[in-house]
């Protein structure tokens, strides 16, 4: 069954803004993104890995702490695991040492914004200054000393906000494989938060988790384990960025 995913916010095209979302794929098939796709792409940024191989992307967005990151840690480190976290400025402050550990041990942090604005409905100067300020804030506090990767708050963008983003360095990042995990009130057991993402996982999914969410702490090491199984390989965003930059060995080979 397809099913339209559509997170934080909805086409509103007719303004010059959208919000990302995407039409799910059967079992083990990747969602249509439709026209966003070759928007995304336009602009040098990914919502997935097009590949068969079977490696997936963690990523996590981090607004405010709920009390799970470091429970979330335990098991990223527990399972060798890479992930990245795209925190605001909000949680850079009130959490800074669960920011510490996260580049402490490897993992990536990457811009979410300092407050959290609607990017399409924002300046590219305005732009600049919110992700100026995560990025300096991170870096006074970790040896993490600069960002690549950004996830632009609320889902929303624009061609503005891309080309914007874009030219301040930036390689935007969204995702292929989500659920509605953010209602801290709403949560649903953790076996709903398994099924979630073991029902839409494909090769090469980028995976969007909030880490305000209690039921992906508790099972988090079951989709771990689950997708090991199934033969799926966690990377990082810098192996999916590297491998689109480093030449096709077949394509060399046939210029031979």
């Amino acid at each position: 069954m397809v099913v339209m995913s559509l997170l934080y916010a909805p086409d509103v095209s007719a303004h010059g803004s959208y919000g990302w979302g995407f039409s799910r794929g059967g079992e083990g098939e990747a969602p249509d993104v439709g026209k966003y796709g070759p928007l995304l792409e336009k602009y040098g940024g990914y919502y997935m890995d097009k590949t068969d191989e079977k490696v997936v992307y963690l990523t996590f967005d981090n607004g405010y702490e709920q009390g799970y990151t470091d429970e979330i840690l335990d098991v990223l480190k527990d399972k060798e695991v890479p992930a990245t976290f795209f925190v605001t400025g909000h949680y850079v402050n009130s959490a800074s040492d669960l920011v510490k550990r996260m580049v402490k041990e490897g993992h990536i942090v990457g811009n979410h914004s300092w407050s959290h604005p609607d990017f399409s409905k924002t300046s590219p100067e305005k732009i600049k200054k919110e992700l100026k300020r995560v990025e300096d804030a991170v870096a006074k506090i970790t040896d993490q000393d600069s960002m690549q990767y950004l996830r632009p708050p609320r889902g929303t963008f624009s061609e503005n906000s891309l080309a914007a983003t874009q030219e301040l360095g930036y390689i935007t990042m969204f995702w292929s494989l989500a659920f509605v995990d953010w209602h801290t009130d709403g949560q649903k057991g953790w076996e709903y938060a398994y099924r979630s993402v073991m029902q839409q996982v494909h090769p090469g999914a980028i995976i969007l988790l909030h880490t305000v969410s209690e039921d992906n702490a508790l099972a988090l090491e079951h989709m771990i384990d689950e997708l090991h199984k199934r033969g799926y390989t966690f990377k990082s965003l810098d192996d999916l960025v590297l491998k689109q930059m480093l030449p096709d060995p077949l394509q060399t080979l046939s210029g031979l």
